[in-house]
């Protein structure tokens, strides 16, 4: 099926099959997602928050995780209690576009992160994932108290976003743009992705900006801001564009590596968003 090619597209690392993923898939690949205790170096005060609990909640409203992964420990034992991301989607918010809002919760019981949830949506064509940005609510908390019961509400306050972001969507996709302002998001989007290429003293980036804006299906070739933000977030979280770098020793072919960390991930994802935000403000003054 064309769904399951779509979701097979996704990876940062992570576990995609294609379908609604099982425990017993999330238990082989993205274990700490089942940690029911903290990490041996926290303290008593510090409350464990067992994401699969609050997963078998979401389930019971319909939710069902799509994708997941979790963040490498070189330390021995720590991989059941590290960073952990998954992204949920609800059948029943899937628009007639073939995109559908998503929440997306990040975890830890090793003390790296608290609780997070963040409004996401995500777009079948290309398999993106995509993280709204600031403006929507987030919701973070300690792992302390009844964290449990807190976290469990969260995903309901996050989940009352959908409306909001889908209007967002709408309103970017009204928005034509010109291929000097394609340029202007690809470049701040540049900036995000290879910041020591803007330095002073810089070091070269595998390509440049421009490269952000090239589509890389015939879907992606309209001309309106959703589609344009869609395709530089594609080309700067997926990477695989190769250029050539001047180095001491002459010029040598390099490719942009996936990003593939989780908190990277996240803030590249949230501040494409918000730069298109501000575009679509830009646009409409």
């Amino acid at each position: 099926m064309m769904f399951n090619r779509y979701m097979r597209g996704m990876s940062n690392g992570g576990i995609a099959t294609g379908e609604a993923l099982t425990n017993a898939e999330l238990q082989a690949r993205v274990p700490s997602i089942f940690a029911a205790e903290a990490h041996e170096t926290r303290s008593a005060r510090f409350t464990p928050v067992p994401t699969i609990q609050v997963l078998d909640g979401l389930r019971a409203e319909g939710f069902e995780p799509f994708y997941a992964q979790q963040a490498r420990s070189r330390i021995e034992g720590k991989a059941a209690f590290t960073k952990h991301m998954v992204r949920l989607r609800h059948r029943g918010l899937t628009n007639g576009e073939d995109e559908a809002f998503e929440i997306i919760l990040v975890n830890a019981n090793d003390g790296t992160s608290s609780y997070q949830m963040i409004p996401g949506f995500f777009r079948f064509v290309c398999a993106n994932g995509l993280m709204a940005g600031e403006t929507f609510n987030e919701v973070k908390v300690r792992h302390s108290g009844d964290a449990v019961s807190e976290v469990i509400e969260g995903a309901y306050t996050v989940l009352e976003e959908a409306p909001r972001i889908t209007e967002a969507m709408s309103r970017f996709k009204g928005i034509a743009l010109e291929d000097p302002e394609r340029l202007a998001l690809a470049e701040a989007a540049h900036m995000l992705r290879f910041p020591k290429a803007h330095e002073a003293q810089p070091t070269p980036a595998p390509v440049q900006a421009d490269a952000l804006t090239l589509p890389r299906r015939r879907e992606d070739r309209a001309t309106d801001l959703w589609t344009a933000f869609n395709v530089v977030q594609e080309n700067v979280i997926r990477g695989g564009q190769r250029g050539m770098v001047r180095t001491d020793r002459g010029y040598k072919r390099r490719t942009v590596r996936e990003v593939s960390g989780i908190d990277q991930g996240k803030a590249l994802n949230r501040a494409l968003w918000t730069l298109t935000e501000r575009m679509a403000e830009l646009k409409a003054g």
